[in-house]
């Protein structure tokens, strides 16, 4: 499957070395204070292969703007109620600056939900990612109606998130399968995953995640 793998909720300098080790395209760093997985220290240098990624909710774009460049985060991921005219202006703002990360925008999902919503952020955003629609903005540790996504008209592609384990490895390879049969494949761009690995908030239990990666990329 030609489908990317981000970890989110990353903190700790030694479990992010280690999960570096794992390869995956995408590792996630949550600037939301209120977060159990909040990073408030520096980050060491990953291999530029992996697209370090800042999680925000509802921030400034000076905050956003400032974080990106300390930490050189080549994706912004927007977890909150960013309008589209908040997207652009940030756009403008990091390429002003001289920085292009791609920009990811979170919608949350239950057991519906209204497709037209994405029709303003599809020319500015580079990814939409779809997580459940819980109590906290993230680490739920639950799914929602994947069937909803059959319906999914953007040409914009998008990241699976909300509660993925490896319970949930055969459920991906069917929805793939579905799109890959609908000829859109690459439109079902990614996974993410977050605390059904971890140990702890902000540690991830780096077996389970070589487990999952083995099993779902797995052409059996």
């Amino acid at each position: 499957m030609n489908l990317k793998l981000k970890i989110c909720g990353m903190r700790e300098p030694e479990n992010i070395d280690q999960v570096a080790g794992l390869h995956p395209d995408y590792l996630g760093l949550i600037f939301f204070e209120r977060s159990p997985r909040f990073v408030k220290n520096d980050i060491q240098e990953l291999d530029p292969a992996i697209r370090k990624t800042g999680v925000f909710v509802n921030a400034s774009e000076e905050d956003i703007l400032e974080r990106t460049l300390k930490y050189d985060l080549k994706a912004i991921q927007l977890h909150g109620d960013e309008s589209m005219e908040f997207c652009l202006d940030l756009k403008k703002k990091l390429s002003a600056a001289g920085m292009d990360p791609e920009l990811i925008k979170v919608f949350s999902i239950k057991d519906v939900f209204d497709f037209s919503i994405l029709k303003d952020f599809e020319n500015t955003v580079d990814l939409f990612l779809f997580d459940t629609k819980g109590r906290n903005k993230g680490g739920n540790g639950i799914t929602f109606n994947w069937e909803v996504l059959k319906d999914y008209p953007s040409s914009t592609p998008f990241f699976l998130s909300g509660g993925i384990g490896l319970e949930e490895i055969p459920e991906i390879k069917t929805l793939y399968t579905y799109f890959q049969k609908e000829n859109k494949q690459d439109l079902f761009y990614g996974i993410d995953i977050n605390s059904r690995f971890e140990t702890s908030p902000g540690l991830k239990d780096t077996e389970k995640l070589r487990t999952f990666r083995k099993a779902l990329f797995s052409e059996a």
